[in-house]
């Protein structure tokens, strides 16, 4: 497996990096960061992640993983982009997003007609993109995985590990990378946050996005 991981200014670093450790552990599989340009990227927070190659010099791939973030926002009328992940999605076996990663699947029109999830926050955009938008960590539909909110990306990638090269190997993922979550609180989604909580992240992301 081939898979190219697309970076690109304010993007969520847990989007990519955690696909990134479950993908890098599988023996045998590739990996390689691409973006509008090779070099230093700053992730929210200024996190700082490099473009191995820039989109034009990658045309094919076994599987593309797109994540999201505030900085996703501007590339959702990036037309370089867009016309990219329709021209690498005609070559891949799966076409995977995390997060709002989503929206850019979408706004490229490569959801119309699926079954998506993204950030609990932004699942009311999908039917704008002609998905379906389902609750889930992650949901596969035909060759597309769309996860939820950043650290789904984790579930979704040892999901696809388990698919492509079998429950065991998966399995040894998990455990290598010791991912075996026991949270102190159980406020991990908006269905079980309380209320006040729930408003108070719902505010700064509007604030954030203003």
């Amino acid at each position: 497996m081939k898979i190219a991981i697309l970076l690109f200014e304010r993007m969520a670093a847990q989007d990519a990096v955690g696909p990134y450790e479950v993908f890098r552990c599988v023996p045998g599989w590739e990996l390689e960061f691409v973006g509008k340009r090779a070099g230093e990227v700053r992730c929210e927070g200024g996190l700082g992640l490099l473009v191995d190659r820039a989109l034009d010099q990658v045309s094919e791939a076994d599987a593309v993983v797109v994540p999201g973030g505030r900085g996703s926002d501007v590339l959702l009328d990036d037309e370089a982009v867009l016309a990219w992940l329709r021209e690498i999605d005609a070559t891949t076996k799966w076409t995977i997003s995390v997060c709002t990663g989503a929206l850019l699947l979408g706004a490229a029109g490569l959801l119309e007609g699926k079954r998506a999830t993204s950030n609990w926050q932004a699942l009311e955009e999908l039917p704008k993109y002609g998905a379906e938008p389902v609750g889930g960590r992650w949901v596969e539909d035909g060759k597309t995985i769309t996860a939820a909110g950043v650290t789904a990306g984790i579930d979704m990638a040892l999901h696809l590990a388990g698919r492509e090269a079998g429950r065991e190997v998966a399995q040894a993922v998990q455990l290598g990378i010791e991912y075996d979550p026991d949270p102190p609180f159980d406020s991990g989604s908006p269905e079980k946050a309380p209320t006040a909580v729930v408003q108070a992240v719902a505010a700064a992301s509007r604030a954030n996005r203003a």
